[in-house]
């Protein structure tokens, strides 16, 4: 997270960022990554950030223009700093760091130029841009680098080596603008960049660090801020430290005072957040708001904002702590007149709320209050203020509060229910009053649904989840997962699917071994549209655990939902077809009686039904097209050759699949065809684009079999590897000659048997053409090679 006077951004583990006000108030979203945000910066004046995550992302835009700088790197990036003006055109700057940290700078021509201010010692784990200086840490130490002269000024090494940099992270926080606070384990170091003398320059740097401050801590550092010349630290419990038992347990809010070579703690505080026993130092981070003087502590799952005391805190402070002496001479007197000023002046909120602070635990104070709050018709004033822990007033107290918000308020009678723990009071007292009042309005919704949740206190869930039914209340599936009530709905099924068939279904097929379904369609046996719904739903998650209903389904899906009988029919292997054909025929549903004609193996009944009934020419011919039976076919033309709608349609369809000429001489002598002569051109187009094909397809092979024989060619013809280590084929000694000064003469064929000249029979009947011996051997017969070549 990163503050600024205006408002805080928040990067999330998934990739999201959140503009909050000050109060914590969601002002905007940005969706950046699918993976966490690593750093978050803003300049000074909050208009522009700048944004990386751990997929490489890096993001720098202006909240209010549409300028900005969008790239992803091929490594996560760690950090990110835009330069504290990045809103004037002169400092359009900012830094990223992964592996090594790059300066990003905008050109005049509008362009951003990269340079590389440092790498080759591990990974940039935090930046910190202020003024004209850039701090940052990674593995070894924390380098400062001056962007005006263009130096790196300082290198403060790393102390305790011994400790993970990635579980312990290096804190570094900017005091001012020439102050830099590092907190590194359960070191922190206060250094000041200085200006060195002119004689002192020669070739050194223009700054210099001076540390003012080092010493060791009792802690390991999770974060840190400046409180005045105070430090404001925030930590994790030594583990070797006194308070060992203590380790991982809730971070500490310390404020100490910097010595030499050492520090004095002025205050500590204990924080509670969630999960904090899960949690490691590297999981909290520090953040200040210097205009506000808030302080914010960020956990993985909470975030809690510290602020500096005022007057109004030191007296609320005062009165927790009993500290009454010094502010009142009697502290029950003044603590009762303060809130009597408070009563006077109609502010009842406060005055309730201070009861808290000065009544303590004095129980009867308490009920005294309590009564006097009643008298002045402000029981709702009090009643969020009242003990509800360890200590508690008497039953009959909460009782009377409950019973007069009852008279009046039945949302805040409501709320109570909701907000206080059923011990408070008597539960079945309270039942009662409930039950009194409903009697005189027996449909109120309010009442009811409270009278469920005292019921559920009082584990009488049977009672509650009746209500709830009769309420159609949302919360009643939650009832039962919650509290296992699957035995006490079992006679409840149609009443929960009349309540919302989806989610009944659901979770009834989400707990079947809970309740069967054998158990569910004998509960529905009696509502078939909703037998149906719940058997359409087993189907579509299973199509074999509902097998012993199917034959059921059938007459479900013809009733209520025809359009899904025909998908039905063909994904089911436990449908009886004769059963389904005999339920389509009543019906008269020509289609799915056309499927199982065909699953039954019966395809000319029906294609006779799609042209007699349906009279869809086109059907009936890609019904042909899936059967592909020349019988088919032959039927279809014989029942279309007196029709000249269906020739039509013949005609134009059917070039692929059965040859046109065979419909056409079929055709009766002064037929009128509608757009047959449409019919006749798409024939001949069809069949110009079938001949084209063919002779594309025909200069393609020529072609690649010319290229292949020319691939051929250019093998054959390359040269062959003759050495000494091969031999003749005839005499078996080597091929080549042990002087090579001598001449010789070697014969290499294609099959790379190789023969010297001499070796060799004579060339045969073709002149000037040899044969491989071996080769020649292996074809069928003697000089059936000299054969081949004569053909």
């Amino acid at each position: 997270m990163t503050v600024h006077d205006k408002f805080l951004a928040l990067g999330t583990h998934f990739g999201k960022v959140f503009l909050l006000d000050i109060q914590g108030n969601l002002t905007q979203k940005f969706e950046i990554s699918p993976v966490k945000i690593n750093q978050i910066s803003l300049d000074e004046s909050g208009e522009h950030m700048g944004i990386c995550s751990e997929d490489g992302k890096v993001q720098v835009f202006g909240l209010y223009t549409r300028e900005g700088f969008h790239e992803n790197f091929d490594c996560p990036v760690k950090v990110v700093a835009l330069h504290p003006r990045f809103s004037s055109s002169n400092y359009k700057q900012f830094v990223t760091g992964g592996n090594k940290l790059l300066l990003y700078e905008k050109n005049w021509l509008n362009r951003w130029k990269t340079s590389t201010l440092h790498e080759g010692e591990g990974t940039i784990t935090n930046v910190q841009w202020r003024a004209n200086l850039i701090a940052w840490a990674n593995n070894m130490g924390v380098k400062i680098y001056d962007i005006s002269t263009k130096q790196r000024i300082t290198n403060v090494l790393r102390d305790n080596v011994s400790l993970r940099p990635d579980m312990y992270p290096c804190s570094l926080c900017w005091k001012d603008n020439s102050t830099l606070i590092i907190g590194w384990g359960s070191s922190i170091k206060i250094c000041v960049v200085k200006e060195r003398g002119h004689t002192e320059l020669r070739d050194l740097p223009s700054r210099y660090v001076e540390i003012v401050s080092a010493f060791e801590t009792e802690f390991f550092i999770s974060g840190l801020a400046p409180l005045a010349d105070q430090l404001v630290t925030l930590y994790f419990v030594k583990e070797n430290s006194d308070h060992m038992e203590e380790f991982r347990a809730r971070p500490c809010l310390d404020i100490i005072q910097p010595l030499p070579e050492g520090y004095e703690e002025i205050s500590s505080d204990a924080l509670t957040v969630r999960n904090f026993q899960e949690n490691e130092c590297r999981d909290y981070r520090l953040e200040h708001s210097q205009g506000e003087s808030l302080y914010y502590i960020i956990s993985p799952k909470d975030i809690v904002v510290a602020k500096e005391r005022d007057q109004d805190d030191h007296i609320d402070w005062l009165l927790d702590k009993k500290k009454y002496e010094c502010l009142f001479f009697c502290n029950q007197k003044i603590g009762m007149a303060y809130i009597n000023h408070l009563v006077e002046k109609g502010d009842y909120d406060t005055a309730a709320r201070k009861c808290q602070k000065v009544l303590g635990k004095n129980m009867e104070l308490w009920e005294n209050e309590v009564y006097r709050f009643k008298t002045i018709g402000q029981l709702k004033a009090i009643s969020q203020y009242l003990p509800r822990g360890d200590l508690r007033l008497r039953p009959a107290i909460y009782e009377m509060i409950l019973h007069e918000f009852l008279k009046s308020d039945y949302e805040g009678f409501a709320t109570l229910i909701r907000e206080w723990p059923g011990e408070l009071y008597n539960n079945m007292t309270i039942v009662q009053a409930v039950t009194d009042h409903l009697k005189k309005d027996p449909m109120n919704s309010t009442l009811l649904t409270t009278l469920a949740e005292l019921y559920t206190y009082d584990q009488r869930y049977d009672r509650a989840l009746e209500i709830y039914l009769r309420l159609r209340h949302k919360d009643v599936y939650q009832l039962i997962h919650k509290h296992d009530l699957f035995s006490s709905i079992e006679d409840k099924i149609v009443l929960l699917m009349d309540f919302d068939k989806e989610k009944a279904v659901d979770m009834l097929l989400d707990n079947e071994d809970k309740i069967s379904i054998d158990r569910v369609v004998e509960e529905l046996r009696n509502r078939p549209e909703l037998l149906h719904i719940y058997l359409h739903k087993l189907f579509k998650r299973d199509h074999h655990k509902g097998q012993r209903y199917h034959e059921r389904q059938i007459g479900l899906y013809a009733e209520y939902d025809r359009p899904n009988l025909l998908p039905f029919l063909r994904d089911s292997i436990h449908c009886p077809l004769e059963k389904a054909l005999e339920i389509c025929q009543e019906r008269n549903f020509v289609e799915e009686t056309v499927f199982l004609l065909s699953r039954m193996g019966n395809c000319r009944r029906a294609l006779q039904m799609i042209m007699e009934e349906l009279e869809d020419v086109d059907k009936a011919i890609e019904f042909a097209k899936e059967q592909d039976d020349a019988e088919l076919w032959e039927d279809l033309i014989s029942y279309s050759i007196d029709k000249p709608p269906f020739i039509t349609g013949l005609l134009n369809n059917i070039g692929t699949h059965v040859d046109p000429i065979l419909l056409i001489h079929r055709i009766k002598e002064g037929m009128e065809i509608p757009n047959l002569r449409d019919s006749l051109v798409k024939i001949l187009q069809d069949y110009n684009l079938q001949i084209l094909l063919r002779e594309g397809c025909k200069k393609i092979l020529v072609a690649d079999s010319l290229s292949l024989l020319q691939k051929m060619h250019r093998t054959q013809m390359r040269g062959v590897r003759v050495d000494e280590e091969n031999i003749c084929e005839s005499c078996h000694a080597s091929i080549l000659p042990s002087d090579m000064a001598q001449n010789f003469s070697v014969v290499v064929f294609h099959c790379r048997h190789m023969f010297h000249k001499e070796c060799l029979p004579s060339p045969g009947t073709i002149p000037g053409v040899q044969f491989c011996n071996i080769c020649s051997a292996k074809r069928r017969g003697p000089g059936s090679g000299i054969m081949e070549m004569k053909k």
